[in-house]
């Protein structure tokens, strides 16, 4: 069964796995096999759920919603994200404006099927309209019981501090931080990490398996296996690219007597890395077959030891990108319409 720990300075536990359904539901998995994940989850104790609106266009959302129907929404965190551009895409469908964020929230609850969400996250930074109006738009969503905390996600240490004053100015607190982290993937080590602890946060990290490459299933040589990540011409492929040159799948493979000391598959490794991170609350973990939930949760509690973390240090050596410049390079320049 997973663990729980505390969000940020907040009084909230979550899940230590937590269930993410980016790039599944409403996509690339059936709805019926979505809520059997869903049960799957649930039957190993996690409890907190992670969305967004853009995820499929918002169908996502209401597979998510569908598939928690008739649980007791007490014993639940729903969490989901305002930014991207969602329905038809017209000039205010799109960023952190005061009238995007607050239509936003009610479509998301309405598709979530509940009342309010544990946790309401900015998604990205909006660099076209004023932190002042957003905040105060979040702040106005959580005096309404629309949201009981508010997150940011892919935002620089700096966004996160101003954000943080700002929140603090009007009654509220930011509580957590979403950013891309594996052992691959590490930018938010020198700069987010130590802010976000300095003001009261932690990190629900996406992707602590670098898109599928952490598993080992990549191997350098070989044919690409039917149906993964990298062979997914929706988006997929895209995203794992930057992961998928022969000098890392090498360096992967070389991971596995690690995994084996541990009793551990190289997926479960790769999740139980990045919980222990003391700044890390969570791992978002999706699932596109009921079966992976439980091995999932298997990483869950498993304390590696020093010399072992060292290892994985030495065998991955400069294939890990650290640059905590690029949160700022990933992030959209302009409104994305």
């Amino acid at each position: 069964m997973v663990n729980y720990r505390y969000l940020g300075n907040s009084g909230l536990k979550i899940s230590e796995i937590t269930y993410g359904n980016w790039l599944t539901h409403g996509s690339q998995v059936e709805n019926d096999v979505a809520a059997q994940c869903v049960r799957a989850a649930l039957d190993a104790g996690i409890t907190t759920f992670d969305t967004a609106d853009v995820y499929a266009n918002t169908a996502a959302e209401q597979v998510l919603g569908d598939a928690l129907k008739g649980q007791r929404r007490e014993s639940l965190e729903i969490f989901t994200k305002v930014y991207w551009p969602t329905g038809p895409k017209g000039p205010n469908d799109t960023g952190l404006s005061r009238k995007h964020v607050m239509e936003s929230i009610n479509g998301s609850l309405q598709r979530l099927g509940t009342d309010y969400v544990d946790l309401y996250q900015a998604h990205r930074y909006d660099v076209e309209t004023p932190l002042e109006e957003t905040m105060q738009a979040f702040a106005d969503i959580v005096r309404q019981g629309k949201a009981l905390y508010i997150g940011v996600s892919e935002w620089t240490a700096d966004q996160i501090r101003a954000g943080a004053e700002l929140a603090k100015d009007l009654g509220f607190q930011l509580i957590s931080s979403q950013p891309q982290y594996s052992m691959l993937w590490r930018v938010i080590e020198d700069e987010v990490v130590p802010t976000s602890r300095e003001l009261g946060l932690s990190q629900i990290v996406w992707s602590p398996m670098a898109q599928g490459v952490l598993s080992g299933k990549y191997v350098p040589g070989k044919e690409l296996p039917a149906g993964s990540r990298a062979t997914d011409a929706k988006g997929g492929a895209q995203m794992i690219e930057r992961f998928m040159r022969d000098e890392v799948l090498e360096r992967v493979q070389r991971l596995k007597p690690v995994a084996d000391e541990l009793d551990l598959s190289m997926a479960q490794l790769a999740v139980a890395w990045v919980l222990q991170n003391d700044n890390v609350a969570a791992a978002l973990v999706g699932a596109s077959r009921p079966e992976q939930v439980a091995e999932n949760v298997k990483a869950s509690g498993v304390t590696i030891p020093a010399e072992l973390l060292a290892t994985i240090d030495d065998v991955l050596g400069d294939v890990v990108e650290r640059d905590p410049g690029k949160t700022l390079e990933g992030m959209p320049k302009t409104r994305v319409a």
